[in-house]
C-alpha cells in the first residue's frame, strides 16, 4: 500500500514538472507559427508592449495608428514611439550601444544557444545579413546570464555554425530590461531615426523578416533621371 502511494506521488511529481517544463519553453522558445509580426504602438515604448502568447497566433501585422496600415504612419501628427538605448559588449569586451547606430536601419534580435527556435531562424538572418548588411545593421544580441549562457558558449556555437552576423553579448541583462526581452526569440524592427517601427514575438520565417525589413528600409535611392 505505501508503495503504491509513493508511486502515485512519483507520477504527480512528474507531470507536474512536464508542465512546468512546457510552460518554460513556451515563454521561452516559441514554435515558429507562433512568429508575430505586429508593429509599435504610437502610445507604447516597447519595454511595456504584450507578448505574444503561448498558444501560437498565424502571422499579422497591425497598424500603429489603429487605421490599418503598415509600417510607419504617413500621418504627420502621429507619434514616434523611440527606441530605447542600451549598452552590450562585442567579444573582446568593447561598449556597444544601439544610438551608435542611428542613420541606419537596425534589426534587433534577442537569441541564446540553448532557445531552439532562435536557432531555426538564424539561417534567415544570416542569409538577409549576406544580402543587406551593408545597408542595414543587424545587432544579434545574445541574452549572456552567465550560467546557463556565457560568452564563450555562445560566440562557440556562432563559430561552430559559421555565422558572421554582428553577435553582442547582454552582460548587464540591460538591453533585455529595456525591452523587455522576457521570450525568446524577440526581434525589433527600428528606423534610421531610431523609432521602433515592429516587433516579433518568437521565431519568424524568412517571409516575415522580409516584411519586417520592408517596414524600415525602402532600399537605394534611385537617382533621377537627367
Amino acid at each position: 500500500m505505501k508503495n503504491k502511494k509513493s508511486l502515485a506521488i512519483l507520477i504527480a511529481v512528474f507531470i507536474v514538472l512536464l508542465g512546468g517544463a512546457w510552460f518554460l519553453y513556451s515563454r521561452l522558445g516559441s514554435d515558429p507559427a507562433s512568429g508575430q509580426l505586429v508593429a509599435q504602438s504610437t502610445s507604447e515604448t516597447p519595454a511595456s508592449s504584450e507578448s505574444t502568447d503561448a498558444s501560437g497566433s498565424s502571422v499579422s501585422a497591425e497598424s500603429s495608428a489603429s487605421s490599418g496600415s503598415s509600417g510607419s504612419s504617413e500621418n504627420s501628427d502621429s507619434v514616434e514611439t523611440p527606441a530605447p538605448d542600451f549598452t552590450v559588449y562585442d567579444l573582446d569586451g568593447n561598449e556597444v550601444r544601439l544610438s551608435d547606430y542611428i542613420g541606419k536601419p537596425v534589426i534587433l534580435n534577442f537569441w541564446a544557444s540553448w532557445c531552439g527556435p532562435c536557432k531555426m531562424e538564424m539561417p534567415d538572418f544570416q542569409s538577409k545579413y549576406q544580402e543587406l548588411g551593408e545597408e542595414i545593421q543587424f545587432l544579434m544580441i545574445n541574452m549572456t546570464d552567465g550560467s546557463r549562457e556565457t560568452t564563450d558558449s555562445a560566440s562557440a556555437f556562432i563559430s561552430e555554425q559559421g555565422y558572421t552576423f554582428p553577435v553582442f553579448y547582454d552582460t548587464d541583462s540591460d538591453a533585455a530590461i529595456a525591452y523587455g526581452a522576457y521570450s525568446l526569440p524577440t526581434t525589433y524592427f527600428i528606423d534610421a531615426e531610431g523609432n521602433a517601427v515592429a516587433r516579433a514575438s518568437g521565431a519568424i520565417d524568412a517571409e516575415t523578416l522580409q516584411t519586417g525589413i520592408d517596414m524600415i528600409y525602402s532600399g537605394p535611392e534611385t537617382p533621377p533621371e537627367t
